[in-house]
């Protein structure tokens, strides 16, 4: 297959859609299987944040397919992953201090969707690459 459906590398879908699945997973158990209301509302914040990042990474990979869109998809998806997760490793008993990586992935979202309006505004300055 050829064209441009075809050049969208691969792994950044992969990842959008397991990161996906881990949202989806944990929401479901947070919902049906934690009692406890801290860990419950750790992994639901966790998805609210999550999911509409995944849903994100597919709009802007269909916006406009650059490695500058790209890379700020990837610091979106990637961050969002870590934000949740620390969340959901708190949520089922880590220690404490693991919280202090959830800036880390609420830093990696900021700056990718800072960089991805700079790309906006930008425009087709930024057309070079694939």
């Amino acid at each position: 297959m050829s064209g441009p459906a075809s050049d969208v590398p691969r792994w950044l879908p992969a990842f959008a859609a397991a990161n996906a699945v881990l949202a989806l997973t944990f929401g479901t158990f947070a919902a049906h299987g934690i009692k406890d209301p801290q860990a419950r509302e750790w992994i639901m914040t966790g998805v609210m944040f999550q999911l509409p990042h995944v849903a994100a990474v597919f709009g802007l990979i269909a916006w406009r397919n650059t490695k500058f869109v790209r890379s700020g998809a990837w610091a979106v998806a990637i961050g969002s992953l870590i934000f949740a997760g620390n969340l959901d490793a708190l949520a089922l008993g880590a220690p404490r201090w693991v919280a202090a990586f959830a800036p880390i992935g609420g830093s990696l979202m900021m700056f990718g969707w800072l960089w991805l309006g700079l790309v906006a505004l930008a425009g087709d300055k930024l057309r070079g690459g694939d």
